[in-house]
Formats: structure tokens, C-alpha cells, sequence
């Protein structure tokens, strides 16, 4: 029940990134899926989730500036990141919602 994040990198502050997250096919359709991110010295926090449906919710820390989407063909669910900031930088994780599973994250650093 554990999700592989990938997609993080190095970018330069104002630039986009997209990173995505695979899991398990058989209970992936049928899940709220959540991407969260620890930066250094803080606590992990929620970024983003989505529904089985489609219905997204953001938190304040990146709202306006992110797009959780999902595509259940591919098991996939994507964080695309606009404008990052310095203060962005952390690894992100996502992570079905009802378990309480982490799985490998992803660094994204934001130079500036």
C-alpha cells in the first residue's frame, strides 16, 4: 500500500515542476490520494488530495500555485508545481489516505 514518488529535481525559483507517485492498481481507482512535504527542521505537512472522483483540496502553503490530478489508467497520481519558491524546497510524498503508509519521497530543491 505504499506509493514511489519520482519527478523531484534541482529548478530555479519562478520555475514549474511536475512530479508523480505509482501505486498499486487494485485499491489505486478507488482511493483518496493525498501528496504532503517535509522541508528541513519542520514537520511533514499536507499539500494537496484528491478523490476517487476527481474532487481536490488544497492547503494555504501552496494554493493558486499547485494541481493535484490523477490518472487511474496509469495508477498515477501527478503534483504539478508552479512559481516555486525557495521555501518549497522539501521532499514531497504522497500516500493513500486511508492507510497509514509512507512510502519513498522525492527531493525538490528551489535555488534562488
Amino acid at each position: 500500500v505504499q506509493l514511489q514518488a519520482s519527478g523531484g529535481g534541482l529548478v530555479q525559483a519562478g520555475e514549474s515542476l511536475r512530479i508523480s507517485c505509482a501505486g498499486p492498481g487494485r485499491i489505486f481507482s478507488i482511493s483518496s490520494l493525498g501528496w504532503y512535504r517535509q522541508a528541513p527542521r519542520k514537520q511533514r505537512e499536507l499539500v494537496a488530495t484528491i478523490s476517487p472522483g476527481g474532487t481536490t483540496n488544497y492547503a494555504d502553503s501552496m494554493k493558486g500555485r499547485v494541481t493535484i490530478s490523477r490518472d487511474n489508467a496509469k495508477n498515477t497520481v501527478y503534483l504539478q508545481m508552479n512559481s516555486l519558491k525557495p521555501e518549497d524546497t522539501a521532499v514531497y510524498y504522497c500516500k493513500y489516505m486511508q492507510y497509514p503508509y509512507w512510502g519513498q519521497g522525492t527531493q525538490v530543491t528551489v535555488s534562488s
